[in-house]
């Protein structure tokens, strides 16, 4: 089959690896502007490096920082009269649109009345994506499917019944009893995608619509190997990976003398957006975000230690109580004694300065968040070619719905065999 008519970033091997060398060489250059987290580190070595951007942050009001976060070419063009190789911003993250018409997107859209126990968001996301796919030329593969939401989306637009799998059992029966209330020609199966003996069907579109990290890489991995004729994926959470250390799944990027080493942490940079939060996640957010730094500040003075001390998530029965019960609950923890003098007053007042601070300091480190998301995608699209395989990447819907909207659509070249490649 051909690829669905769309503009393309796909001119040949030769634009991914230029794309991805390109990203690859400008995050090196800037990794003390993403490297530090400003959550962790106050006044990152850049802020003395570049005081006059620093100050330029620090008079924003709370509005201007939340818009100028949610805007980052206009961040960008800000930021470059201190830092003028934030110029090139914009065609870094440039991409080409593989948005279906909002026609098209509506017709393959689940109607609400069909979309039972499917949040709004996730329904709009599924018929987007499904309508950058058509048209569907071979039975598809969920993968990591729940409760099978994109495969009931799928399926009047595929040729043959969704295979989905699922290693939840509960969302493996919640989605067939759909499938079968709706009628839809679906069938999902408990299986653990990361299991050894995993063997997928033949001749199979290998679909996945935010697959997490190592989930997702596998299905690249097995699918490529397997010699699926077409996988369409769009990533997420790339940080949830079993590798402390990044490394490229492209035997070319890797081989790269100069390769970026991103740790899971930087990893987690990539998926830092929250334009899609609703108001009152934000409002937590920014609470817990307080109490944090309020507790971090404590903590450095009991130790006599001026750094940071990883303190584990919380429960959300914390959020209903007040600051000295998340100080005492976070120092029980860290196996610290709170002396009874603690002014928790002046800690949280701390807390909330820090806050502030922190805010305007991840500006500059949001700026590289789209930048590492595409230096990860491109050396997939690169693994792919590596492959056998005819790419395009793109977005497939706006960022309103979802930041994570890269589509990565690939397929396989006809008589091409599998690759016996090295990758585990």
């Amino acid at each position: 089959m051909t690829l669905p008519p769309a503009a393309s970033l796909h001119h040949g091997a030769e634009s991914f690896y230029q794309r991805w060398q390109e990203l690859n060489d400008w995050l090196l250059q800037h990794s003390g502007l993403w490297q530090p987290a400003p959550f962790m580190t106050p006044e990152p070595a850049w802020t003395r490096r570049y005081p006059e951007l620093a100050a330029m942050l620090a008079q924003l009001t709370d509005d201007e920082c939340q818009q100028l976060d949610d805007t980052p070419v206009e961040l960008a063009a800000r930021a470059s009269r201190w830092l003028p190789s934030l110029q090139a911003y914009v065609d870094m993250v440039q991409l080409p649109e593989l948005l279906p018409s909002d026609g098209q997107a509506l017709q393959a859209t689940l109607p609400e009345v069909r979309a039972t126990d499917m949040p709004g968001r996730k329904r709009l996301q599924s018929g987007a994506f499904a309508a950058a796919l058509t048209p569907l030329e071979y039975p598809a593969l969920d993968w990591c499917c729940g409760k099978g939401h994109l495969s009931r989306t799928l399926a009047p637009l595929c040729p043959d019944e969704i295979q989905g799998f699922e290693w939840n059992p509960e969302l493996v029966r919640d989605g067939n009893r759909l499938a079968q209330q709706f009628g839809d020609r679906v069938s999902i199966r408990c299986q653990d995608v990361m299991a050894a003996d995993l063997s997928l069907p033949e001749h199979h579109h290998g679909v996945a619509l935010h697959a997490c990290g190592d989930l997702h890489r596998q299905l690249l991995q097995r699918g490529s190997k397997a010699g699926l004729p077409r996988l369409s994926i769009s990533p997420c959470c790339y940080h949830l990976t079993g590798m402390e250390q990044y490394r490229p799944l492209s035997e070319r990027a890797a081989a790269c003398p100069r390769v970026l080493q991103p740790s899971r942490n930087d990893l987690r940079l990539a998926v830092q957006e929250t334009v899609t939060a609703p108001a009152r996640v934000r409002e937590q957010t920014r609470l817990v975000s307080q109490w944090r730094l309020g507790f971090d500040g404590l903590q450095r003075q009991l130790r006599g230690a001026d750094d940071y001390l990883p303190v584990p998530s919380h429960p959300t029965r914390l959020l209903h109580g007040d600051f000295p019960a998340f100080c005492r609950w976070a120092a029980q923890k860290k196996q610290l004694e709170l002396p009874d003098s603690v002014d928790f007053d002046y800690w949280l007042s701390y807390g909330e300065r820090r806050l502030q601070e922190v805010r305007r300091h991840e500006l500059v480190r949001h700026l590289f968040r789209r930048p590492m998301e595409l230096w990860i995608v491109l050396d997939y699209a690169l693994f792919l070619e590596e492959q056998g395989y005819g790419v395009r990447l793109g977005v497939f819907c706006d960022r309103s719905l979802t930041p994570r909207n890269l589509l990565l659509d690939a397929v396989r070249a006809s008589g091409t065999p599998p690759v016996q490649h090295s990758h585990p």
